[in-house]
């Protein structure tokens, strides 16, 4: 049973069971924000792909629910450049899946042969910036994607 948090503007957040359906359950319920959004064909499948990816991390290791929260933002700046020097913030699809488990999760380097171990990889190559975080039960994986304009 998903429960769904919050779906209301510019953030969506539910929470999804430690099941094997609730891999394809996020994927749906990535997919189908974006389409309500407009950003489906923007970061839609890799979004999803990488979500897919997060959520059968947690699933594998944690025996709790599995969050996952999604919400548009502006980017924040880096480093010590003068003001001058900063472009605006670019908008920002903001992803985060937590799970009940306090240790972050190890990236680790897949041989040709391994079935898993690349999802972190995924992740690392594929999102604007990424991260994770620890929590008041548990830990967050986030991760940014650019959006146009």
């Amino acid at each position: 049973m998903i429960g769904v948090i919050d779906t209301e503007g510019d953030c969506a957040e539910w929470a999804f069971p430690a099941e094997p359906g609730s891999v394809r359950s996020a994927r749906h319920a990535v997919r189908g924000t974006l389409g309500s959004w407009g950003l489906d064909a923007a970061v839609g499948d890799l979004a999803v792909l990488l979500v897919s990816e997060l959520v059968t991390n947690s699933l594998r290791y944690a025996s709790g629910p599995i969050g996952v929260r999604l919400a548009q933002a502006q980017a924040q700046a880096h480093g010590d450049a003068p003001l001058a020097d900063v472009a605006p913030p670019a908008s920002v699809l903001l992803v985060e899946v937590s799970d009940p488990l306090p240790d972050p999760p190890t990236e680790r380097s897949a041989g040709p042969d391994d079935e898993g171990g690349r999802g972190l990889q995924l992740v690392a190559c594929s999102a604007r910036r990424w991260g994770t975080r620890r929590g008041k039960s548990g830990k967050t994986v986030w991760f940014e994607l650019a959006l146009p304009g």
